[in-house]
């Protein structure tokens, strides 16, 4: 049956709303070997699938660990997604393309037209609805610059499911307004370090002022979860579920893209977890692997957390205070001092253990910016575009406009593609300071050195 939607190359591509998919991908039974399983830090064996529901609500522990292709979308969830809503339009910028002089054509996935600007609830919606089914009492997450946090406090509040939230304290300070629009859906937000764990105690001890990060955030609310018998963990990115709940975005790209009867040569975007990026790609990379396209697909980190580029690919703890399992990723090492730069949703230690694979064995690229490159391609996507992008998916921009200035060079046509996968409308302190030249540049001159946990 033909794909059903408005396809026009000079526009983009729009998908009516029951070309909706029904089914996430599960890229798990398609890499080129099997994932390294999780480790328990203190005997280093596999952890057992039984052990971890303690911490996750039971359905979203059996996809971690499912090799199944394909995972069903339950109707209600489904229907929260129309109701975003999905699917969201793959736009031309025309007019970037004009700017650059540029041959080749630039599209981006807009994701930024879900409620809360991001791509963030197409996990948080399934993860509230599993967890409500099965009786939890209390969601506790964790968030850095707050589109997680705002897309689970939606989501809870859609489906009536209390919700508290550990959000990083230098994101709070440099973005309040997402801190108050958790709290307008109902949730409990907290700063993070907070007086409300102990492994926050101890850092406020060590440093009232301390600036917080996303593994400290973590620590909390694990610990948090775990003190909790009513509570359960739901966790942005990283896992297997939640870069396959976010394949619906990769999955209608693949439908407009047979609207529009062309095939990208290249597709871009940003890495914190990698949830955004593996849910945009892992449609295509599955084909890849089957030898179907010949696609590039480039990962963007900042420069000031070069997890990919300049860390290493082995065991890891997954948050500060060492209460995770260890997960083999690409990591700058859980105890990384993260510095403050306003992509507050790339500060993350690691990489999702199934992207950083890939980019090991060289089926993804991986590059990473300076966030004043960063803001000057915002800028100008601002200007011809007129859509104000976020400090995260504005790196995905900036690889899109330096590959089609490289195209202006070598006079090749190419299709670039990259997924706008949040608005930077909370952002504005950030793009106020790169206007008055005050933003500064960050990058690690050593890695923070840890231990080889397992060989």
């Amino acid at each position: 049956m033909a794909t059903k939607g408005y396809a026009d190359k000079e526009f983009g591509a729009f998908l009516d709303p029951d070309e909706l998919p029904r089914r996430w991908y599960n890229i798990v039974p398609d890499l080129p070997e099997k994932l390294a399983p999780m480790l328990d830090p203190h005997t280093l064996e596999p952890i057992p699938q039984e052990s971890l529901e303690r911490l996750f609500p039971k359905e979203l522990v059996r996809q971690q660990f499912s090799e199944e292709r394909w995972f069903d979308i339950p109707e209600p969830v489904w229907d929260a997604y129309r109701r975003l809503p999905r699917p969201t339009p793959l736009i031309r910028a025309k007019r970037l393309e004009n700017y650059l002089r540029t041959p080749a054509m630039i599209f981006y996935k807009a994701e930024q037209f879900t409620p809360v600007g991001s791509m963030k609830p197409n996990t948080a919606i399934p993860q509230a609805y599993y967890a409500k089914q099965q009786g939890v009492e209390l969601a506790v997450s964790e968030t850095g610059a707050g589109q997680w946090g705002s897309a689970l406090a939606m989501s809870c509040s859609l489906f009536g499911l209390k919700s508290r939230i550990y959000m990083v304290r230098v994101s709070a300070q440099q973005k309040p307004y997402r801190k108050i629009l958790m709290q307008t859906y109902g949730t409990e937000v907290l700063e993070s370090p907070s007086s409300n764990t102990e492994v926050g105690r101890k850092l406020l001890k060590e440093n009232p002022n301390h600036p917080g990060s996303l593994g400290i955030a973590i620590s909390e609310a694990v610990e948090d979860t775990l003190s909790n018998e009513g509570a359960r963990y739901l966790l942005a990115s990283a896992f297997n579920y939640a870069l396959a709940h976010q394949t619906i975005i990769g999955l209608e790209v693949q439908k407009q893209l047979e609207l529009l009867d062309m095939e990208p040569d290249v597709m871009c975007g940003c890495i914190g977890g990698g949830s955004n990026f593996s849910g945009f790609i892992y449609p295509f990379v599955g084909e890849k692997l089957k030898g179907k396209n010949n696609i590039r697909f480039v990962a963007c980190e900042p420069a000031a957390v070069p997890s990919t580029t300049k860390g290493k690919f082995t065991y890891d703890y997954a948050d500060t205070a060492e209460h995770t399992p260890l997960v083999k990723m690409y990591t700058v090492g859980h105890k990384f001092a993260n510095p403050p730069i306003h992509a507050g949703g790339l500060r993350y230690h690691g990489k999702a253990p199934s992207l950083s694979l890939l980019i090991h064995r060289g089926v993804v690229e991986s590059t990473a910016f300076h966030q004043t490159k960063v803001f000057e391609a915002a800028k100008i996507f601002a200007q011809t575009e007129g859509v104000i992008t976020a400090p995260e998916s504005a790196h995905g921009l900036r690889y899109a406009i330096d590959e089609a200035l490289r195209c202006k060079q070598t006079g090749e046509r190419k299709v670039i593609i990259f997924n706008n996968c949040g608005h930077g409308l909370l952002d504005l302190s950030a793009y106020d300071e790169y206007n008055r030249g005050a933003l500064q540049d960050w990058e690690p001159t050593v890695v923070t050195p840890y231990p080889e946990y397992v060989k």
